[in-house]
């Protein structure tokens, strides 16, 4: 007989790579329930619904589906009551899907430890030191370190997204969990083209659609798209394309010059057109995984990156990129040009970053659960 096997997540409320991930995890084992905190269906990826998704109580709660940092104090004794009946647990987690109970085996695929307990800057931004959020964060601190590592420390196998989040986890719990890259989406590399209105007429000096730059990226203030957006606008014969949501946007909009356009909640088919029509992905944060440049790859398109972080692992330099030193609006408008001077060979590309395909993450993930079998 074998093994019941469930998927769990953090919560779905967004559209990133995180949740990419649970979509492969759902195609590698298309019998597994899901259990998120939170799930809010018109927020993240359309495939959900085809799941059979359990939920928390405080989904009941709209202001915390639509932003669950809201309910931070509340989260930890949520995780612990979201009890799974399964044999085989797969946690996909940066902070609270690895502590939701289980009798069964526990394997932790981490994304990162906790931003807001290890990396608190990169959480909080430009948060003020009496803001509500710098405050929370430093009273429940202690307390949720302390939950948190007894929770990391009772998986029965510990693995992480990337290189750097493999030195994390070794610093934060003394754990040495393997890596297994994530995959990029066949959904966004594979399948036809649709339209985005709001680029409709938008074309560039020679009157072609096409030939923008392009940002995906959660709107955050470490994900730096304000200083990609100032660069461009000392390059005015140049466009960016940004594509994302969250609560740096309103700023951002405000900052954009006219050759800067802003936009979300594109389908795959618009995702694909987006990467199919872009001469450069730019990525000027310091992450935990490169994932999109690996999306962009599929399309044969180079990345410019920052480097640090997750782009060490996924963005070779000649190969399918280049990097630029320090996330400035001068380092990043220097390397635009750097990029755009150089001729990149597509099917190179594309043969790099299918050494990240899906049909490899799945394969691998299938043989841990195996190994580990049932408790």
């Amino acid at each position: 007989m074998s093994p019941r096997i469930a998927i769990a997540h953090d919560y779905l409320t967004q559209r990133g790579g995180a949740e990419r991930v649970v979509l492969s995890l759902a195609r590698a084992f298309p019998e597994a329930e899901i259990h998120t905190l939170f799930y809010a269906p018109d927020q993240t990826y359309p495939e959900f619904r085809e799941r059979t998704i359990r939920v928390s109580p405080l989904n009941r709660i709209a202001a915390f589906r639509r932003d669950p940092r809201l309910a931070l104090p509340l989260l930890a004794g949520a995780a612990s009551a979201m009890r799974i009946d399964a044999d085989i647990v797969i946690a996909s987690s940066s902070g609270w899907a690895h502590a939701f109970p289980t009798d069964g085996r526990r394997i932790v695929y981490c994304h990162s430890p906790a931003r807001w307990l290890y990396l608190p800057d990169d959480y909080l931004g430009d948060a003020g030191r009496l803001s509500p959020k710098r405050l929370a964060v430093g009273a429940l601190g202690p307390g949720l370190r302390r939950w948190d590592r007894r929770a990391a420390l009772r998986a029965d196998a510990y693995l992480s997204n990337s290189t750097v989040v493999r030195e994390r986890i070794r610093r934060v719990y003394g754990i040495d969990a393997p890596t297994l890259f994530p995959p990029f989406s066949p959904a966004v590399a594979e399948g036809d083209q649709e339209r985005i209105p709001e680029l409709v007429g938008w074309a560039g000096p020679d009157g072609a659609e096409g030939g923008h730059h392009l940002v995906v990226s959660r709107l955050q203030p470490y994900k730096h798209v304000d200083r990609v957006v100032e660069a461009f606008r000392s390059m005015p014969d140049r466009r960016l394309l940004v594509i994302g949501t969250g609560p740096e946007k309103a700023r951002l909009q405000s900052l954009a010059p006219s050759n800067v356009r802003l936009v979300e909640g594109l389908s795959d088919a618009q995702m694909r057109r987006a990467y199919g029509h872009a001469r450069t992905l730019i990525a000027a944060s310091h992450e935990d995984f490169g994932l999109t440049p690996l999306e962009a790859g599929a399309h044969g398109v180079p990345t410019l990156a920052l480097r640090a972080g997750g782009y060490l692992d996924t963005v070779a330099e000649g190969v399918n990129g280049m990097f630029f030193g320090t996330a400035t609006p001068e380092a990043i408008g220097e390397g635009v040009r750097a990029i755009s001077e150089q001729a990149w060979e597509t099917q190179r590309i594309r043969e790099h970053v299918a050494r990240f395909s899906e049909e490899i993450f799945i394969r691998r993930i299938r043989d841990i659960a195996a190994e580990q079998g049932p408790a």
